[in-house]
């Protein structure tokens, strides 16, 4: 199915530098927010909290818990149903305030829910230690898949293409984590595994790109490299529009009907599609063309696939 007719020529790569640039100020707004801000806002999961396990005689309305703490002050708290009548809740508390914060918030759900309907199960304390090591491990979650990813690019092709998805991969995390970081929300585990997903994507997209450049590069030998690179992606924007279109669709869908408990994972992967998508055109493609011999280089070292 081609959503675009065979043929169309748009311009992508001389308009590559225009939005070399704009990427670049985003980029750059993000980190401004997030060095003003002193990072980003962790939530429970690296900043450290209170759990606090509760069972309920029947099964309980996770909606209802939360309307209850949150007309308490207590609206930051990460809900998790655990079966059919127990509920995991999450919440920031300083160390040594365990206990405190667990009996606020046990006294709030037996006001809701009654005292005889209710009884509180577990009560543990996550540390700041265990907060920054999970930070950690989060991190090298994604540097593991961006050594992995420029290993894998640079076989399949080589050192040239890697570069180019290597920088479109860092252009949307960064530009991702930017958006959390200026509409002031949480950055937490769910978030990583959102960031995570997003560099499958993204790579998918330049992946398909690349092997219609290289293609093109065997069968039009003597063309310009930029026209080769525009041609392909022009070739391949009829797919890249339909793929995109419906992911965002059901990503939409998970955004607005998914609840809290995923609310900030959908919108990262709705940031994340959208930019990755912009960034294998005009990102990941362009970078090709950098440096005075790109033409030179990208013949000699085009591999078989």
């Amino acid at each position: 199915m081609d959503f675009i007719k065979p043929g169309i020529n748009v311009d992508f790569v001389n308009r590559s530098r225009i939005a070399l640039i704009c990427s670049l100020v985003v980029a750059l707004i993000g980190i401004g927010s997030l060095v003003i801000k002193g990072g980003p806002l962790y939530g429970i999961d690296f900043a450290g909290g209170t759990l606090v396990q509760v069972k309920f005689n029947q099964a309980p309305d996770v909606g209802e818990i939360r309307d209850a703490l949150g007309g308490e002050g207590l609206g930051s708290s990460v809900i998790q149903s655990l079966g059919e009548d127990k509920v995991a809740i999450r919440l920031k508390s300083e160390e040594g305030q365990a206990d405190t914060v667990s009996d606020d918030v046990f006294a709030i759900i037996q006001k809701r829910f009654g005292q005889d309907q209710v009884s509180l199960e577990l009560v543990e304390m996550v540390g700041p230690q265990v907060g920054a090591d999970m930070r950690r491990k989060g991190l090298l979650s994604i540097l593991y898949a961006m050594v992995g990813i420029l290993i894998y690019i640079t076989v399949r092709f080589q050192f040239r293409f890697a570069m180019g998805a290597i920088a479109a991969l860092v252009h949307d995390i960064t530009i991702t984590v930017g958006v959390f970081s200026l509409l002031d929300k949480e950055f937490t585990l769910s978030v990583i595994a959102a960031l995570l997903t997003i560099i499958g994507y993204s790579l998918n997209d330049t992946i398909v790109v690349y092997d219609r450049i290289r293609e093109n590069i065997r069968r039009t030998p003597k063309d310009k490299l930029g026209s080769v690179v525009n041609s392909s992606i022009n070739q391949t924007l009829s797919r890249t529009i339909l793929t995109s279109g419906t992911t965002l669709l059901v990503v939409a869908c998970l955004f607005v009907l998914g609840g809290e408990v995923i609310h900030d994972f959908s919108f990262a992967l709705l940031v994340g599609v959208l930019v990755g998508t912009y960034s294998s055109i005009y990102i990941a493609s362009p970078i090709l063309l950098l440096g005075g011999k790109g033409d030179a280089v990208a013949r000699a070292s085009v591999r078989q696939g």
